[in-house]
């Protein structure tokens, strides 16, 4: 049976991030901060520093945002996004994120962003995504 509650966790902390990610970034509904993340927010990117007032600041700032999550992938209270993101950065990025939640709310938050890169352009000719 614990097994069973793992999977149904990490089901349940994939939709919210999903969910929380849409709402506050596609959306720009800020009180989706309200709903979905909680304090102590500890931020691990090295552009942002931590807290939901640096979010609340910065997403109404973000001209042309969009996150396209390819895949996703939970275990325990982590959740891990893979995805294209554009307006972050001058050109398209690779963005993998990992957000820990604790009682459905998102708490923590790491990142590794890189340049997208064309599949022909790659060394080993694949595509990032």
């Amino acid at each position: 049976m614990p097994e069973t509650h793992a999977v149904d966790q990490a089901q349940r902390n994939t939709g919210i991030v999903l969910t929380a990610m849409r709402e506050l970034f596609a959306e720009k509904d800020l009180t989706a901060l309200d709903r979905y993340w909680a304090e102590p927010y500890v931020q691990h990117s090295p552009r942002m520093s931590g807290g939901l007032d640096t979010l609340r600041a910065a997403v109404p700032e973000l001209a042309g945002f969009r996150w396209e999550p390819q895949r996703t992938a939970a275990q325990g209270d982590l959740v891990f996004t893979h995805s294209v993101v554009h307006g972050w950065a001058p050109g398209p990025v690779v963005i993998v994120d990992i957000f820990r939640l604790e009682n459905g709310r998102i708490v923590e938050h790491w990142d590794v962003v890189q340049d997208l890169v064309a599949p022909e352009a790659t060394v080993s000719g694949t595509p990032m995504i």
